[in-house]
């Protein structure tokens, strides 16, 4: 660049020495020198026997040269900063396999990453939203607990789930531990929201059964806000085993059985034709797989 040839020229005194500071050749030094001369208009060096320096026009436009040469130094590192950050991967799970199974094949998957391995970024939400977001394309790999369709997306089992009626302790099945599936699915339910992979399973599991749920007593957003309310006697929800495990243990809720079927759901990961190359998502998804 003949700006910091320029800036050379100032900082060292002499146009031999700015040659060697830049690695190019005093006469090539000399020749981009004459021709930056030429395309400002303006004598940039004067040059005598005893050697060459710059002129007080040149003086002022060194000074200018070194500001476009640091600018120009700092665009470069910014560039090259730009090309080595890489955007992380997004990956979309449903609420239970982002809360309880997820975070431990996440740790897994890590131990066998390198240096250079891109961040993974997750994006909880419901199933039917896991679908939508990997068919986009945003996300190239999903987790799923619903039994849906998943159009042409690719799909493996990665875990076995259990659903249970929970209630509060003081609610009258509670004395009963048991219940038949037509009690069931004939009272309204605390739920999650359309699209949850839990009522969907659940209400389909019941439907094939011969017994079509009830309409929910209440829709809430999240498991957490479902077993706040079980827990407070609003009513019964059906919900994983691995969100109300420790509730049960500590008698905060009460695992009713139903007689007639048990909720076993199949927990999936979902992606598209070429979604999985990066190998940090075959690295997580062989972790996840090896549950199944």
């Amino acid at each position: 660049m003949t700006l910091r040839l320029l800036a050379a020229v100032a900082e060292s005194g002499s146009i031999s020495a700015a040659a060697r500071t830049t690695g190019i050749s005093q006469q090539a030094a000399s020749a981009r020198m004459r021709a930056l001369e030429q395309r400002l208009g303006i004598p940039l060096l004067h040059r005598a026997a005893r050697g060459t320096g710059l002129t007080p026009e040149g003086a002022i436009a060194a000074e200018w040269a070194a500001d476009v040469a640091e600018a120009a130094d700092r665009f470069e590192a910014g560039i090259a900063a730009l090309r080595g950050r890489r955007a992380p991967l997004r990956v979309a799970a449903s609420l239970t396999v982002a809360e309880y199974l997820l975070p431990r094949w996440l740790i897994t998957a890590r131990m066998g990453a390198s240096a250079t391995d891109r961040e993974i970024s997750v994006t909880a939400t419901n199933s039917t939203q896991v679908i939508d977001l990997v068919s986009a394309g945003t996300h190239p790999l999903g987790f799923i607990e619903s039994p849906q369709s998943i159009g042409a997306l690719h799909a493996t089992m990665v875990a076995r789930d259990e659903l249970v009626v929970v209630v509060a302790p003081d609610h009258d099945w509670a004395a009963r531990r048991t219940i038949g599936l037509g009690a069931l699915a004939g009272t309204p339910l605390i739920s999650r929201e359309r699209g949850s992979g839990t009522r969907l399973n659940a209400e389909r599991m019941m439907a094939e059964a011969g017994h079509p749920a009830a309409t929910p007593l209440v829709e809430l957003p999240t498991t957490a806000a479902i077993r706040t309310a079980v827990e407070s006697g609003a009513g019964a929800a059906i919900l994983s085993i691995l969100a109300v495990r420790d509730d049960i243990a500590a008698g905060r809720l009460v695992q009713v059985r139903v007689r007639e079927l048990r909720f076993i759901r199949e927990l999936r990961a979902v992606y598209g034709d070429a979604s999985l190359r990066a190998p940090e998502l075959q690295r997580l998804l062989t972790v996840a797989a090896r549950g199944a």
